[in-house]
């Protein structure tokens, strides 16, 4: 590597003493950001969740963040009522799909979306978006696909963290499910 002068003479930078600096400097920059990339992703406060269903032989995959309530109101200090929100927490939440899909009535082609919901008391719209790959906070809605009705109902049990599930109805159907603190809400979902 290099030596540091304390001697007081010839402490002149040199050349050499420049490029040694300077990949000593980028050897840091390039550890630290690996590392950083390298981030375990169950260890955030709202850890890494999936929900897949196949249907007609194909997959469907949901890929989202799973916030707990840690004693905040659903409506209120979370999932804001009127507010479109994340659908969960983190990166934006995305839905893969390999088969073209009706959602709640509406033709999905096959593809990687976005998936955002605007919670109400009242019911829930699912927001289906063509941006992908954005942070959940980066919601833009001209890229918005299609937005459907989703039905509401109270849980018998409070759910702490937030879960997105697939309920399979049969080879080509499934409803989709979001559970959290004592809201369900669903909408159906049938591979074309």
């Amino acid at each position: 590597m290099f030596s540091v002068n304390t001697t007081g003479k010839d402490s002149k930078l040199t050349p050499m003493n420049m490029r040694k600096i300077f990949t000593l400097a980028i050897a840091l920059s390039v550890l630290t950001l690996s590392a950083f990339a390298q981030q375990d992703k169950s260890k955030r406060p709202s850890p890494p969740g999936t929900a897949e269903v196949t249907l007609k032989g194909k997959a469907i995959k949901i890929d989202y963040s799973r916030p707990f309530l840690k004693g905040r109101k659903l409506g209120t200090e979370l999932a804001p009522y009127g507010q479109v929100w994340r659908t969960g927490a983190n990166e934006a939440t995305t839905l893969t799909t390999a088969v073209n899909l009706n959602i709640g009535g509406a033709k999905i082609p096959a593809g990687t979306y976005t998936l955002w919901t605007l919670p109400s008391a009242t019911g829930w719209k699912l927001i289906i978006n063509k941006q992908t790959g954005q942070w959940g906070t980066n919601y833009d809605d001209k890229q918005d696909l299609v937005r459907v009705d989703m039905k509401t109902s109270a849980l018998a049990q409070a759910v702490e963290q937030f879960t997105i599930s697939f309920d399979k109805k049969g080879d080509d159907s499934a409803s989709l499910v979001l559970d959290w603190e004592s809201t369900r809400v669903t909408v159906a979902v049938k591979a074309e």
